[in-house]
């Protein structure tokens, strides 16, 4: 049996697809979603769900949540004397969704689509997929959350779809996909998000508000009092979502501290998060070339997308009401149901087909050097470029550096800043080549990407013939051995000068810009970074406020450039 499991931030869910549509598995209290928080008691006895969120204010060195965000990441996390990592503990969360399911189905579960921020990278899915393998079950494939969303949207009566948004704003992430629904094929667009921004962000805003009014210390200096304000602030930002106004309550050293709060009070408390929702959307409008007028409508998704402060930015941003329907808290879950049928070649499903995007840009290392003869190394030189439907293969052709060099070697990159040091590197690959003068010998590198996560690069020499593969899976390299092992332990259980503050500010607004965009516009601003740093090696303050007052002109005509 294949299940569909959303691993979410702040709850999880597993759903089946059977008789011909999706189904949520209720847990072991009955209920749908189960929230994804791990406790030990002092016992040593591990609580996973309900049960743990509800230690998270009384019992929080014992307590975690919101781990989702450390995926992909070496960082320990104790609960008292035992250190897990965010695998760890969503191997719990994961193990405990195959339970539930195995009890209410009645038969082993053997595998299961787990679906991941569309925003994830390759750490954070390879991290997920060794969760799911931790819990004891095949990883038949992730899927990126909006995408799931889309499929339990547009399985329901089977028609074709135009163009339309899923706008995913859950606990601890947020992502925009741009999707189209035409004889059957489900074809993603583009995507975009925000790894660092969900309905928890929006809960210590409104934390924030309420400390700073009732004159409490600061949360982040006390481990306790921090996680009664968040839980607090979670149970007030809740009930204004049917209210104009709401109690924020919270005991602290023996005493009750009151205060109400309005709901325009929380939405101007929450204003800088709701302007981060604005790039991400223009980020996937642009990607996927479409003006606004093309997108037949806005489907919400994720629980946090329940604030009318959320449907207000979404409805101002659209010009239009956005499409509320289905619901958000588990349309994710359904749409890995409906994968899962999918893996499973059910017969319900044969006419069903879904095609995805590259999330990130996927690219090697080069020189560059500017027209001052200046060198920078570590360049990022994209081959796949972000929102390419899946499956695809591309090809870029570079040429020798140095004179008489014997061997090209290239990092494999995936991100999109224009500086490697600032993406995540996949691998590397080397190759002899033919001892000759600068530029005169050339290497083809090809990507070949598809949905499962397989990278295949190829990188060949014409003028010799020569030949080296590197394959990338999704799946990294983890021995038997330590997953059996940790399998069964979890069983067990500097500034700037402040003269140069315009310069930099530039720069950031360049990168920023050059990670917003993709094509022509992106090489457009790689060329323009590069220039301006060559300009601010000359130490000449008159030309590097003539060429900063040019650049700043450059990026006010591109960011001009606005769908919205």
């Amino acid at each position: 049996m294949i299940v569909g499991i959303d691993l979410g931030t702040t709850n999880s869910a597993v759903a089946i697809w059977r008789e011909g549509a999706a189904h949520l598995i209720p847990n072991s209290l009955g209920d749908l979603l189960t929230p994804s928080a791990v406790s030990m008691t002092d016992d040593g006895d591990v609580l996973i769900g309900a049960a743990a969120r509800d230690r998270q204010a009384t019992h929080h060195k014992m307590t975690a949540t919101v781990f989702k965000r450390l995926m992909g990441t070496p960082k320990p996390i104790h609960l008292g004397t035992t250190r897990f990592t965010a695998e760890d503990l969503s191997a719990l969360i994961l193990r405990n969704l195959k339970r539930d399911a195995e009890q209410y189905c009645g038969e082993e579960v053997t595998g299961a689509v787990i679906t991941v921020p569309a925003y994830f990278n390759d750490r954070q899915r390879k991290a997920t997929r060794r969760a799911g393998e931790l819990a004891g079950l095949n990883v038949e494939r992730l899927v990126n959350e909006p995408t799931a969303a889309a499929l339990a949207y547009g399985i329901a009566d089977r028609s074709d779809r135009e163009p339309f948004l899923v706008f995913d704003l859950g606990g601890g992430t947020f992502d925009v996909s741009i999707v189209e629904i035409f004889d059957g094929i489900v074809e993603v667009r583009a995507s975009a998000g925000d790894n660092r921004l969900g309905g928890e962000d929006f809960n210590d805003a409104l934390a924030l508000l309420a400390q700073q009014r009732l004159g409490l210390p600061a949360p982040g200096s006390m481990g306790p009092l921090r996680e009664l304000m968040r839980a607090a602030a979670e149970r007030t930002r809740r009930a204004l979502t049917h209210a104009d106004a709401a109690s924020f309550s919270v005991v602290w050293d023996d005493r009750e501290y009151r205060t109400d709060i309005a709901a325009d009070e929380f939405e101007a408390a929450a204003a800088r998060l709701v302007e981060k929702l604005r790039e991400p959307v223009l980020r996937a409008m642009r990607d996927s070339r479409l003006r606004i007028d093309e997108i037949s409508e806005i489907v919400l998704v994720g629980g946090a997308t329940r604030m009318p402060v959320v449907r207000k930015a979404v409805t101002r941003m659209f010009s239009r009401f956005p499409n509320s329907g289905i619901d958000p808290d588990r349309a994710i879950a359904l749409g890995a149901a409906v994968q899962a049928g999918l893996k499973a070649k059910s017969v319900d499903l044969a006419e069903i087909r879904l095609t995805d995007v590259c999330p990130f840009t996927l690219g090697v290392d080069v020189m560059e050097q500017d027209r001052a003869g200046n060198v920078r190394h570590g360049v990022f030189a994209p081959i796949i470029e972000r929102n390419t439907i899946l499956p695809t293969s591309r090809s870029h052709r570079f040429q020798t550096a140095h004179h008489h060099q014997n061997t090209v070697a290239f990092g494999i990159y995936q991100g999109e800043s224009r500086l490697v040091s600032a993406n995540v590197q996949l691998g590397s690959v080397t190759i002899p080549v033919p001892t000759r003068p600068a530029g005169q010998v050339v290497v083809d590198c090809r990507f070949s990407y598809d949905v499962s996560g397989l990278l295949e690069v190829d990188v060949t020499i014409p003028a010799t013939g020569a030949t080296h593969q590197l394959v990338i899976c999704d799946d990294e390299e983890v021995g038997t051995t330590d997953l059996e092992e940790r399998r069964a332990a979890l069983a067990l259980l500097k500034v700037h000068p402040r003269d140069q503050d315009a310069n930099v500010a530039l720069l950031s607004r360049a990168e920023r810009c050059y990670e917003a965009f993709i094509g022509d516009a992106r090489d457009d601003i790689g060329q323009l970074i590069a220039q301006f740093e060559s300009t601010l090696s000359t130490q000449d303050e008159r030309l590097i406020a003539d060429m900063r007052r040019e650049a700043n002109d450059e990026l006010d005509r591109l960011e001009g450039e606005r769908f919205l």
